[in-house]
């Protein structure tokens, strides 16, 4: 056995001894996002620092819990806290949570709902905004799947030609349509961070492109198609990022935005959940 596969070994008979639950839908709840918590029915929550080999998120909004309880219906573990590749951590420390919770190896998910804030580059989107994620662009520098393979977990060579779910974005464009909430669709482009980009910076990530910029998602993304796993993404678009009239901007009002687009992107991920 690797040494990744006694890591998850060990993490997945921790937290299986402070819950029965075995969730098929995970959920990642990503910067000013960790409200959809709340819409969880608990059955148990474990701090990350409890449970071994997991990483501690140093983000101030994200909380750094693994949720265990009902959504629509559904078994549902939620990482409320992510990890990003500007706090210091490696690729694969980011994505060890998502092996975990894997039905591969882990606690039975199959299919993972992923969130986050991004800037909007379409300068059709606005603040406030809801973009299904179609697509990626890595631009971290990184990838997790590099260094030695393990097959256990996935193969060498993973295909990606379908990143996002298509069966789930188009149920999720009818849930939002149904829902009279105005979805916008586009491509996410990861950088590292921790600083926002300059007006060259954006011209250049629009011109190849992206519609949306953040600074998550895209490794969890990959190690969860890497292990089989179905997955849908949704962005917030907290604050428009067009070169010409461009304005400075702070976390705090990020988390601001985010907040209050929040039920909207809740609402949907709900009944998405429910309905798969």
């Amino acid at each position: 056995m690797t040494e990744i596969r006694k890591q998850i070994k060990e993490a997945v008979n921790f937290i299986q001894t402070k819950t029965s639950m075995r969730p098929n839908v995970g959920i990642i709840l990503g910067t000013g996002l960790g409200g959809l918590a709340n819409e969880i029915e608990k059955e148990t929550e474990i701090d990350y620092q409890e449970i071994p080999h997991f990483p501690i998120s140093t983000v101030e909004s994200h909380h750094g819990k693994l949720i265990f309880g009902k959504l629509g219906g559904k078994e549902v573990v939620a990482m409320q806290g992510r990890f990003h590749y500007y706090e210091g951590y490696t690729m694969q420390q980011i994505t060890f949570p998502v092996r975990v919770i894997s039905k591969k190896v882990g606690l039975g998910v199959e299919t993972l709902f992923i969130s986050n804030a991004g800037g909007g580059m379409n300068p059709d989107f606005q603040k406030g905004d809801l973009m299904i994620m179609s697509d990626h662009i890595n631009l971290l520098g990184d990838n997790p799947l590099v260094g030695p393979n393990d097959d256990e977990l996935g193969v060498r060579f993973p295909d990606m030609s379908e990143p996002y779910s298509k069966e789930l974005i188009t149920l999720a464009e009818k849930i939002a349509e149904e829902e009279n909430i105005n979805v916008k669709k586009g491509v996410y482009v990861a950088v590292t961070g921790p600083n926002l980009e300059t007006r060259a910076e954006y011209r250049f990530l629009r011109s190849i492109g992206a519609d949306a910029v953040g600074m998550s998602t895209i490794p969890e993304n990959i190690v969860a198609n890497h292990m089989n796993m179905k997955c849908f993404g949704m962005t917030i678009i907290t604050d428009v990022c067009f070169p010409d009239t461009l304005e400075p901007v702070n976390v705090e009002a990020i988390i601001a935005v985010a907040k209050k687009a929040e039920p909207k992107m809740t609402l949907i991920m709900k009944k998405l959940i429910e309905r798969i």
